[in-house]
C-alpha cells in the first residue's frame, strides 16, 4: 500500500518523468499534488501496470488532483544540454505549472537526482513511484502523456513502430534506424545502433 505524504502537514506535490532511455522523442515529467484523503488501490509505479489501468487511472488523477502538470524537453534540447539535465528541466517545467495553480512547501521526486525548485525543500527517493501516490501520479501522467506523443509520432514515421516501443531501444527500431537512417526526432548524441554501442561500451 502506497503511502500518502513522505512530509505530513503541508502542501507536498510527487514528480516523476517518463522517456529518459528513449532513442528518439521528447523528455516528459510530471507534477501532482493529491488531496490528502486520496486513495486507490490500483495506483502504483507505471512500470507495474497495464496501459489500460494506467489509462484509467489517469482520468482519475487528472480529475481528482488538487494541481497538476506535465513538463517537455524536446528532443534537441536533450542533445544539448544531456538527458539527465533535461530530465531535470522537464520536472521544473512542470513544476513552474503547477505552483501558478496552488503554491506548494515540499517537493518528492523519484530517483536520486534532482537540481533545487527555486527554495523549495525537497526530496528524492529512490523507487518512489512504488512508496508514494502522488510519484506514482505522476509517473502514470508522464507516461501516458508521453505515449500519446510517441503514438502521434508513429503515424508521421510508422516505420520506427513508436506506437509499440514508444522510441525504446528494441531490436525493431535499430533496425529501422539501421536501414532508413534518423528522423528530426532521433537524440542524435544517444547511441542509436547496436554497432556503437559495441565500439563505444568502454567509454560510458
Amino acid at each position: 500500500m502506497l503511502q500518502n505524504y513522505l512530509k505530513p502537514n503541508c502542501i507536498e506535490v510527487g514528480v516523476d518523468e517518463a522517456g529518459r532511455g528513449c532513442l528518439a522523442g521528447d523528455v516528459y515529467a510530471a507534477a501532482v499534488v493529491l488531496p490528502e484523503e486520496f486513495t486507490n488501490d490500483l495506483l502504483n509505479d507505471s512500470k507495474q501496470l497495464t496501459e489500460r489501468q494506467r489509462n484509467e487511472l489517469r482520468v482519475i488523477i487528472e480529475r481528482e488532483a488538487v494541481a497538476w502538470a506535465v513538463g517537455v524537453v524536446t528532443a534537441r534540447e536533450i542533445d544539448e544540454i544531456n538527458i539527465l539535465n533535461a530530465s531535470i528541466l522537464a520536472m521544473h517545467r512542470a513544476l513552474e505549472q503547477v505552483e501558478k495553480k496552488l503554491k506548494f512547501d515540499h517537493i518528492i521526486i523519484d530517483g536520486n537526482r534532482f537540481k533545487p525548485y527555486k527554495k523549495v525543500a525537497y526530496q528524492t527517493v529512490v523507487k518512489g513511484d512504488g512508496k508514494y501516490m502522488s510519484i506514482a501520479a505522476a509517473s502514470i501522467l508522464a507516461k501516458t502523456h508521453r505515449d500519446e506523443y510517441m503514438c502521434r509520432l508513429h503515424d508521421e514515421y510508422p516505420q520506427y513502430d513508436w506506437k509499440g516501443n514508444k522510441g525504446y531501444p528494441t531490436k525493431k527500431h535499430r533496425a529501422a534506424i539501421e536501414q532508413y537512417g534518423t528522423t528530426p526526432y532521433h537524440r542524435m548524441t544517444f547511441r542509436l545502433l547496436d554497432t556503437q554501442q559495441t565500439l563505444n561500451f568502454d567509454f560510458e
